[in-house]
């Protein structure tokens, strides 16, 4: 019969167990992963989805992301995401407002960064907003209207105030593309600089799944969280993703996903942000649920 400890080691060799992958969180414009209401945000997502879960914190996180260019940002996120040992198999991100635009930053981007799997958005400005988010009473906010005085695409309003990245004005579209120092890039907008990689990696995604909120009172238009926006040229009407040429032109990979059926647009009622315990079940959970195989033998012989 042979040797039958041979026999079970065999029989380990070739167990398979699954897990679910682990998730990243990137929190909005003046937020923290210290907030008490984005850290209780994150352990329900955990422990609804039994999957670990990373909030990835830049610098300071209200101030910096306040004041830390888009692309800054993004690098440090990337190098962050490459530390953590467990993501090394595949991961997927959950984002929340500015943070959606980072977190394609890193989807884009990051040179020898671990797999994506599934991106989920809420309320992204990924086709850019027509104005800067209001700020608030915080000191930061003294210094960013001060700057905001400014030229929005100036080099020094553009290296100071996060949010004029992704300022898009329909009606000053030649700047923007020659002034705009990340949301061009990211979106492969210039065309003498298109580069076929952030398409292929951003395409690669398995699900994207895409929530705006109908009564968005931060991120203008609000359809921007579906890649909609207005025409070059005009504030009305808003177009939707696919009239853009973003979407018709195939840019960033977006009609890609979107014809293999892996873009969900979902759309909730109230202001930016406001997701219920529920809708966060629904729309969020199962996208963190996604599993990997591991070989049972390599985990048994690391204990």
């Amino acid at each position: 019969m042979g040797n039958p400890r041979m026999l079970v080691f065999f029989f380990i060799a070739f167990i398979t167990v699954t897990q679910s992958l682990p998730f990243i969180v990137l929190h909005g414009i003046g937020d923290s992963c210290k907030h008490r209401g984005f850290y209780n945000f994150i352990k329900l997502l955990s422990d609804w989805s039994e999957s670990q879960a990373y909030c990835i914190e830049i610098g300071n996180g209200p101030w910096d992301s306040w004041t830390m260019p888009l692309t800054k940002q993004t690098a440090i996120a990337c190098e962050e995401v490459k530390k953590i040992s467990d993501l090394r198999h595949g991961y997927n991100i959950v984002g929340l407002s500015q943070g959606n635009l980072i977190a394609r930053g890193i989807i884009e981007f990051c040179d020898g960064g671990p797999p994506v799997k599934n991106f989920v958005s809420l309320g992204g400005p990924h086709a850019g907003t027509a104005s800067t988010p209001r700020c608030g009473s915080e000191l930061v906010c003294e210094f960013v209207d001060a700057i905001l005085q400014l030229e929005v695409y100036s080099s020094f309003v553009q290296a100071h105030v996060a949010p004029t990245g992704y300022v898009k004005i329909p009606t000053d579209v030649a700047d923007y593309i020659s002034g705009c120092k990340f949301l061009p890039k990211l979106n492969n907008e210039i065309a003498s600089k298109r580069n076929s990689t952030y398409k292929e990696r951003f395409s690669s995604l398995e699900n994207l799944v895409l929530i705006m909120f109908e009564d968005d009172s931060i991120i203008i238009p609000k359809e921007t969280a579906w890649f909609g926006y207005y025409p070059d040229g005009a504030f009305h009407p808003v177009l939707t993703p696919q009239q853009t040429k973003l979407y018709k032109e195939d840019w960033i990979g977006l009609r890609t996903l979107d014809e293999a059926g892996k873009v969900k647009f979902i759309s909730f009622s109230g202001d930016h942000l406001a997701i219920s315990q529920s809708d966060m079940k629904t729309y969020i959970v199962p996208y963190l649920k996604d599993n990997k195989s591991i070989n049972g033998y390599n985990i048994q012989c690391q204990k």
